[in-house]
């Protein structure tokens, strides 16, 4: 079972190094992360999502090849480009892989002010003591998370700067 994590910064470059920064442990295997998008809210309250996944120009490219392919054999290849792109594009952005991008733009809504930013994690599962230690005084406010109590206070110690007292077990 993943958990979520919504965490407001005070900026877009330091949700963005935030995120850098998660991707970058996951290359060491202390977490795994599903997904991890960065909500903003504009002037006008209109909230942006920056997703690392976009399913809808990874149905485009997909179905391009697979039209391309299938174009060949009618001796249409251009043709069948056209409509794969078409269709895989279609395809795609009817997919909503990750987190609930609705559900991310409510609780953006709620939290963000113009020139915050939030960083929305998808966690599948991390090495919780050792991810605490490298996010150690990132700062940010936690405003949801799917962990238990404890986990929760832990990430946000760590955040502030503290060394967060995990539970006997917690990892």
């Amino acid at each position: 079972m993943s958990d979520l994590v919504f965490i407001v910064f005070d900026s877009e470059a330091k949700a963005e190094d935030v995120r850098t920064k998660v991707l970058d442990m996951q290359k060491d295997y202390v977490i795994s992360v599903e997904d991890a998008v960065i909500a903003t809210r504009d002037d006008k309250g209109r909230i942006k999502l920056n997703q690392l996944m976009h399913p809808a120009a990874a149905g485009a490219l997909s179905g391009a090849f697979w039209g391309m392919l299938i174009g060949w054999i009618f001796f249409l290849p251009f043709v069948g480009a056209a409509a794969g792109a078409a269709g895989g594009a279609l395809g795609g952005a009817l997919t909503d892989v990750g987190i609930n991008d609705d559900q991310m733009r409510q609780d953006a809504q709620a939290a963000l002010t113009p020139g915050k930013a939030g960083l929305f994690l998808l966690i599948r599962k991390m090495t919780t003591d050792r991810v605490l230690d490298d996010l150690k005084g990132l700062g940010g406010t936690v405003i949801r998370t799917s962990f238990d109590h404890a986990k929760e206070e832990a990430l946000k110690e760590a955040l502030a700067g503290k060394i967060p007292a995990l539970p006997a077990g917690a990892a």
